[in-house]
């Protein structure tokens, strides 16, 4: 069953404005994203395991001291694999591009968007 014309008026001023709300809320909220380094994503998993090791001896001889220090080894060490460097986080709040951000490119389309435009598409060949 077709849409009549004023549902239809309706239904595209929603998605225009849906459309706009959404880019302020990304441009409000979105930011540049700042990933980890790689070495200390290494450096994180490797105190990580190292936590685990610590952790386990700790129960291992029954020493609770032990166990929490494994314990907040593998908290700083997951920490510091998922943390971005304050220099990373410096230059993102500057807008500067980091050395290993990669030219931005072109926006392509997304999975919805072409779904939108077959729908339209095939909207138009029934009329």
């Amino acid at each position: 069953m077709p849409l009549s014309e004023h549902e239809q008026r309706l239904l595209d001023e929603m998605e225009r404005s849906l459309y706009q709300n959404d880019a302020d809320f990304v441009a409000k909220v979105g930011g540049a994203r700042v990933r980890p380094t790689y070495r200390a994503v290494v450096l994180g998993i490797l105190l990580a395991v190292i936590g685990v090791g610590v952790l386990l001896t700790g129960v291992f001889i029954q020493q609770i001291i032990v166990g929490v220090l494994g314990f907040v080894l593998m908290l700083a060490g997951v920490l510091l694999a998922i943390t971005p460097s304050r220099a990373k986080r410096a230059a993102a709040a500057a807008g500067e591009p980091s050395q290993n951000q990669q030219p931005a490119k072109p926006a392509e389309p997304g999975f919805m968007d072409k779904l939108n435009e077959r729908w339209d598409k095939r909207q138009e060949g029934d009329h």
